[in-house]
């Protein structure tokens, strides 16, 4: 045998590079590696960083700052499956941190990972890619960027993979894009209503319970409710409810019910199957405070539809609804409460709540959480208006002492809903006496003050309600609750605004409010509001001229005119006229001024005594009495010779219609003196004399004007005894006739024989009328003049004389002022007046009385400007 020979091995080619095994402990250089182009390292390095990212946030941030997330974006499209896959997984894990999902972002990378969701990929690529996808669609801009690159569909695909993690993360982000809502009118396009339901059929709590946190959001929208209902999902939905072991899915479930009870067809067809009954009852006796809070929001919602409420009437859903009143929940006795303020709408669920409900609801308008007391008020508020008998329940339970405590609730809703209540109990007067004993008008102030125009408008309103007396008034007043009132006249709001000139009517119903109105410029803001086509409303126009019906001096002065209606009282002064925006000075104001020439004399109507004096005996209060317009008998009007002599001797007497108190014993003899005197220059003297004596003494006595003592002590407008004599004359002379022609006539020639007689129209620039006037304010020291001490008047003294004594007598005539002076008195008189045509349907004549050319005529109106104008 011959010898062995070893055979030699060929060494390796020159240009091939030796494999090496690299062990690496460093993530930056396995982040280096994500460069290399080899499949099997790019695998491995995507490999190793998937273990590393899985461990933490840390770690995610680590290769974040590495700078492993662009070159990996890269490997999603990489030709190496594997390579892929693995990069596609990373991705599934990175997106967890809102830093790299913002990076991805900006990479645009959301095209890459939309295409790992191809039917042609493998499970675990679905699973990964649909990770990532979810945790992208956290953000706002990440929706929008899945729904642009068309992600949607390819999602709702997914729904129906075997694998549960594909349809866990699938309905994940479908669920958050739902959110969008350019995404969710998308939905119903890509028919998604089979695999969601599929889904409820599902193994995992998780997924059942995104897919009904999907239904609840899409099913908002009709057409989805309609899917649902031809797809079998409400009986699906109410086999969740029936099974007892699915209570973690109740609530999402009762919610999706709740959003498809606002279609009529679902709600029939619910009510149909027998199905809403067990709603009900499942609502009422489940143990669970969100089932029950959902439920009755359900009920809510459904109930906007007047069908709806009448079928919930039926299966008396009302019973239920107060049951769930006393739940412990605070939430499901807000629910409870929005749910019975939506069925009011109903009027025999109104009337239902009745006896049961609203004790209830008063019980919890004291709850300590705000938000319940606002949902009792707003269900007692919608309760209680246009239903007497329910507000008159809701006073009964005791509930205006509460109902007044959450008028100062920090929750502008609970205020508004308050005050509604007592609006609508104060309709009664009963219930409105009882309101204001609870000190009302104070507790209103602070939501008169609120920023709210709701809780303004609804507090104006309250005031409009309550403020129907004088004591309330008085109240308001004092407690400064008139300002923020006026205040409320500016606003910008035609609710508020509109409300506000309701109070503002009802507030000026007497003159001391009326008064104070004008003060805080009430009138000016109404004047202004009323120029506007836009803002001025029926009752702006309203309290306007209540106003001024209450402050007659300011009417006359702005007007220029007074109606048959607007009675002249004690305290009445004659200004003249005022411009628009011009301030009216107080009587008081006006007294205490010096007297000028250069100032128009303010004219005074009043019988009430300066200072107080002591108290009429029962003789002359009954002679007082009989000075009223209300004195009808014509056995009131006749007196006694000794009742005239008491009468003549005591010039103190008050106002016709109410009691007086005497004069001070000086002004009583001062009169007197003068009435004697009068008596005896009949008999000796001539008529000039006895006039001039006359003048002379009664301005002696005459009160003066600006007080003697301490201004701080109580003001009083100077008495006027000459003009209570009158009123005396003309009530026992004139109020028996019963022709209101005649009465006109006899009174014309009263007031012109008291004013200085007859005058004619060429000796009237000789009358000088004017130098008795400034004689007038000198001797009494102020530009304020009782009438009474005119004995030559004008055109504007008689006419306010007239109209003064006319008022007394129940005569009713207008006051109208003209140009230049001049003023006139208006009568109306029925065609059956004097003509026995009492069932006459003609409108009746207006007549212009003559109290200068020729007392007493009466001339009848045509044509206003013309016949005027001839006329003075």
């Amino acid at each position: 045998m011959g010898k062995k020979i070893k055979k030699e091995v060929e060494p390796p080619p020159k240009d091939v590079f030796d494999p090496v095994t690299i062990e690496s402990k460093k993530a930056a250089t396995v982040v280096l590696m994500l460069h290399s182009t080899e499949e099997e390292i790019l695998a491995k390095a995507c490999e190793a960083i998937y273990k590393f990212a899985l461990k933490g946030e840390e770690n995610k941030v680590t290769l974040l700052e590495l700078g492993a997330v662009e070159p990996l974006t890269k490997l999603l499209t990489h030709e190496d499956k594997i390579v892929r896959r693995n990069a596609t997984m990373i991705f599934g894990i990175l997106a967890s941190n809102s830093d790299i999902r913002k990076l991805l972002r900006e990479l645009d990378v959301m095209s890459s990972l939309i295409a790992q969701l191809a039917p042609e990929e493998e499970v675990v690529i679905h699973e990964f890619a649909s990770l990532c996808l979810a945790n992208m669609s956290v953000e706002y801009t990440g929706k929008a960027q899945i729904f642009e690159h068309g992600g949607l569909e390819p999602l709702v695909r997914l729904l129906s993979s075997p694998d549960p993690d594909v349809k866990k993360n699938s309905i994940e982000c479908i669920y958050n894009l739902m959110q969008d809502f350019q995404c969710r009118i998308t939905l119903p396009e890509l028919n998604p209503m089979i695999p969601l339901l599929d889904l409820l059929k599902s193994e995992y709590p998780i997924i059942q319970l995104l897919a009904l946190k999907t239904l609840v959001v899409i099913t908002s929208d009709k057409e989805v409710q309609v899917m649902l209902r031809d797809n079998q999902g409400l009986e699906q939905l109410l086999k969740i409810l029936e099974a007892k072991e699915l209570s973690d899915l109740h609530v999402e479930a009762l919610s999706v019910i709740a959003n498809c009870l606002e279609d009529l067809d679902t709600m029939m067809f619910i009510q149909q199957t027998g199905n809403l009954k067990k709603l009900l009852l499942f609502a009422e006796n489940s143990a669970i405070p969100d089932v029950q809070k959902n439920a009755a929001k359900a009920i809510t919602k459904a109930a906007d539809d007047a069908e709806n409420r009448k079928l919930f009437h039926e299966q008396e859903v009302e019973k239920c609804l107060i049951s769930l009143l006393g739940s412990e929940s605070d939430g499901t006795k807000i629910a409870a409460s929005q749910a019975i303020s939506a069925m009011c709408e109903n009027s025999g669920s109104k009337d239902f709540f009745n006896n049961q409900g609203i004790p209830q609801l008063v019980q919890l308008l004291k709850s300590d959480n705000e938000e319940v007391s606002e949902a009792a008020a707003l269900a007692l508020a919608n309760l209680t208006t246009g239903n007497s008998t329910n507000a008159k329940a809701a006073a009964e339970a005791d509930g205006i002492d509460p109902l007044i405590n959450v008028l100062s609730s920090k929750r502008d809703g609970a205020v508004a809903n308050a005050a509604t209540v007592l609006t609508n109990m104060a309709m009664q007067e009963p219930l409105r006496m009882n309101i204001q004993s609870h000190d009302i008008m104070h507790a209103i102030i602070g939501p008169l003050h609120s920023a709210n125009t709701i809780v303004q408008s609804k507090a104006a309103l309250t005031v409009a309600a309550t403020a129907c007396d004088v004591e309330a008034r008085a109240e308001l007043r004092n407690a400064g609750g008139l300002e923020p009132l006026v205040d409320l006249l500016r606003s910008k709001n035609d609710e508020v605004r509109k409300h506000a000139s309701w109070a503002v009517m009802v507030c000026a119903g007497d003159e001391l409010t009326a008064i104070e109105l004008c003060k805080l410029g009430a009138l000016d803001i109404l004047d202004e509001v009323n120029l506007s086509v836009s803002r001025k409303n029926k009752f702006s126009e309203a309290a306007y001229n209540k106003l001024l019906n209450n402050n007659l001096p300011l009417k006359y002065s702005q007007t220029g005119y007074l109606s048959s209606g607007n009675i002249i009282t004690d305290g009445f002064y004659d200004y003249g006229r005022i411009n628009p925006g011009t301030k009216l000075l107080l009587l008081k104001e006006l007294c205490l001024q010096e007297p000028s020439d250069l100032l128009r004399a303010v004219l005074l109507i009043n019988t009430k005594p300066s200072d107080a004096s002591p108290p009429l005996s029962m003789e002359d209060k009954s002679s007082d009495m009989t000075y009223g317009r209300s004195i009808s008998s014509s056995s009131s009007l006749r007196r006694s010779s000794k009742e005239k002599a008491s009468f003549r001797s005591n010039a103190g007497f008050g106002s016709p219609t109410e009691e007086k108190s005497e004069p001070t014993s000086g002004r009583n003899t001062a009169v007197g003196k003068s009435a004697a005197k009068e008596k005896g220059s009949r008999k000796g003297k001539g008529k000039k004399e006895e006039e001039k004596l006359k003048e002379e003494e009664e301005l002696m006595t005459a009160p003066k004007l600006v007080g003697e003592g301490p201004l701080d002590k109580e003001w009083y407008p100077p008495c006027d005894p000459n003009f209570s004599l009158y009123i005396y004359e003309v009530t026992k002379s004139i109020m028996p006739i019963t022709n209101i022609k005649e009465q006109s006539e006899v009174l014309a020639k009263y007031v012109a024989e008291k004013m200085g007689g007859k005058i004619s129209k060429e000796k009237l620039p000789d009358f000088c009328w004017e130098l008795h006037i400034s004689e007038l304010k000198f001797q009494l020291k102020s530009n304020v003049i009782p009438i009474g001490l005119i004995k030559k008047g004008s055109f504007c003294h008689r006419a306010l004389l007239f109209k003064a004594l006319a008022d007394r007598i129940g005569l009713g005539c207008a006051l109208v002022r003209g140009e230049y002076g001049r003023a006139w008195n208006e009568v109306t008189v029925g065609h059956h007046e004097g003509k026995g045509l009492r069932g006459s349907l003609s409108p009746p004549d207006v007549y212009i009385v003559d109290l200068m050319f020729h007392p007493g005529v009466l001339m009848k109106l045509k044509s206003r400007d013309a016949d005027i104008y001839r006329f003075l």
